[in-house]
């Protein structure tokens, strides 16, 4: 990705080639510093805009592409969801990956899947039913006790219960997130509690029950709500009696077919990440990271290459 330069701030040329970049060997620069403030979040929330494409003939004020944003809860980095004690019956993958790709939960009826689907650079026919993304998203979060904003600009892609499968929309995110994914540990070596990379863990290791752990680290009353009437249908049109479907259900099991029917799991690959710090409104600070990939030398003034990524300092 190559910049020219503004006198408001650095501007993207093109998009990153993802397809050419080698896979990450080191942690993103930015990520011990975000999960620390995370972490000391009351509630780990960010607000997740999309793009909402109007349908056709009806525009608006012209547009036929309009912003969405909403209040998510972060769900940790693909590859190392957070434990959540006995309470996530699920099974879990060993820990054989690592990512600096932040999750979030949705239920596929839910507008935003079809945003991130349909607004891909090369866009796919949403069937509600498949995995698939791509679609440009910006999430931020504001961490106050450390009076810092994260910006994270990227892609989202979209996981169901097809995501082991050969079909178009599964490959498209698995091969999108591998190329981000790292083994887990230092130069091939384990980690306590981790296995080797190369081993049979490694090869053992599924998309789909990482899948089933973020379901399984929701609360029972959480699960339920994905038996929810559809979200934003009128209150007054009949719910099949049948369908299983009705406000205020819990769930248990962690392969209850309606409620997995409609839960997905997003994940953001970031491009870019934008850090403000105001902690000290007489001092504040800004850096930039972008993503360039492997074998990148900058060409910014005050760019500082590390590993994949490229650090500017700004000015707020």
């Amino acid at each position: 990705m190559a910049f020219r330069a503004s006198p408001t701030r650095l501007l993207p040329v093109s998009a990153p080639n993802m397809a050419t970049t080698a896979a990450p060997c080191t942690p993103a620069p930015w990520r011990s510093v975000f999960l620390s403030h995370v972490s000391s979040m009351p509630q780990p929330t960010l607000v997740l805009s999309t793009l909402h494409p109007v349908e056709p003939g009806v525009t608006r004020h012209g547009f036929s592409l309009v912003p969405r944003a909403r209040t998510c809860i972060y769900r940790g980095l693909w590859g190392t969801w957070p434990s959540n004690g006995d309470r996530n019956p699920a099974p879990r993958n060993a820990q054989v990956f690592e990512s600096d790709l932040p999750v979030i939960t949705t239920d596929i009826r839910m507008e935003k899947a079809a945003e991130i689907v349909g607004t891909a650079a090369t866009p796919s026919p949403f069937s509600g039913t498949e995995s698939g993304g791509g679609g440009p998203v910006e999430a931020v979060w504001w961490a106050e006790p450390q009076g810092t904003q994260w910006r994270v600009r990227g892609t989202a892609w979209v996981l169901g219960p097809d995501i082991d499968g050969d079909g178009r929309g599964a490959r498209a995110v698995r091969e999108a997130l591998r190329e981000r994914m790292r083994r887990a540990g230092d130069g091939g070596k384990s980690l306590e509690g981790n296995e080797a990379p190369g081993s049979a863990a490694e090869a053992a290791w599924s998309w789909s029950r990482e899948v089933t752990g973020h379901f399984g680290n929701l609360s029972p009353g959480m699960r339920g709500t994905f038996r929810n009437p559809p979200p934003g249908r009128p209150v007054t049109l009949p719910v099949d009696p049948d369908s299983g479907l009705g406000i205020g259900q819990t769930v248990d099991d962690v392969d209850d077919q309606v409620a997995r029917r409609n839960f997905r799991v997003v994940v953001i690959v970031p491009d870019e990440v934008d850090q403000v710090d105001l902690s000290d409104m007489k001092n504040p600070k800004r850096w930039l990271y972008v993503y360039r990939g492997a074998s990148y030398k900058t060409t910014q003034p005050g760019g500082e290459v590390i590993g994949e990524w490229e650090k500017v300092e700004l000015w707020p």
